[in-house]
C-alpha cells in the first residue's frame, strides 16, 4: 500500500491515480522494467542539497541530474547530491530511496525536469520498493507546484 500520507493527500484532492505492485526493485530503471512502465514516464526522485538545504529533483528514470544546470537555475553557490544520512529522517514513512516526488508533503523545494511535462502520465515510487503510483502529469503538477526546469541529461 502506498505511503498513507501520500494516499490521504491524493484522495483528499480527489485525484485519480492507480497503484500497482511489482517485484522488489531499487533503481528507477529496474522499477520501470518490473512495473512495465516506460523509462521516460517513470520518474525518479533524487535528493540534493542546494546551498546546504535539502531539495528534491524529479526526472525520467534513464536520466541524470546536471549539477551545473541545477546550480544555474537555482542561482546557488553550491549544489551537491545528498547522502542517505542527509535525508533519511525527512521521510519517516518511506523506505529509503523510494520517496514519492511530492516535496510539498515534506517541506522541500521540488524541481522537475521539463522532459517529464511531455507525457500525459507520470509513474513514481509510492514510498516502497514494491509499489508505484500512476497519475496524470497535469494533476501531479497542480498538486506539487514544482519548478519546471531543464536539468537532466542521458549518458
Amino acid at each position: 500500500m502506498p505511503v498513507q500520507k501520500l494516499k490521504d493527500f491524493l484522495d483528499s484532492q480527489k485525484v485519480k491515480y492507480t497503484t500497482s505492485s511489482h517485484s522488489m526493485a531499487f533503481t528507477a530503471s529496474e522499477v520501470a522494467a518490473s512495473a512495465h512502465v516506460s523509462g521516460k514516464e517513470m520518474a525518479k526522485t533524487v535528493m540534493v542539497k542546494v546551498d546546504g538545504k535539502l531539495a528534491m529533483v524529479v526526472l525520467p528514470a534513464p536520466e541524470f541530474v546536471s549539477m551545473e544546470l541545477l546550480r544555474d537555475v537555482t542561482n546557488a553557490d553550491e549544489v551537491e547530491l545528498a547522502t542517505e544520512r542527509d535525508f533519511k529522517d525527512q521521510f519517516p514513512d518511506c523506505e529509503i530511496g523510494a520517496m514519492p516526488p511530492f516535496g510539498n508533503l515534506y517541506d522541500l523545494e521540488t524541481y522537475v525536469d521539463a522532459s517529464l511535462t511531455e507525457d500525459k502520465e507520470i509513474a513514481f515510487n509510492a514510498g516502497t520498493h514494491t509499489e508505484i503510483i500512476k497519475m496524470a502529469y497535469e494533476d501531479f503538477h497542480d498538486l506539487v507546484q514544482p519548478k519546471v526546469v531543464q536539468l537532466a541529461f542521458e549518458v
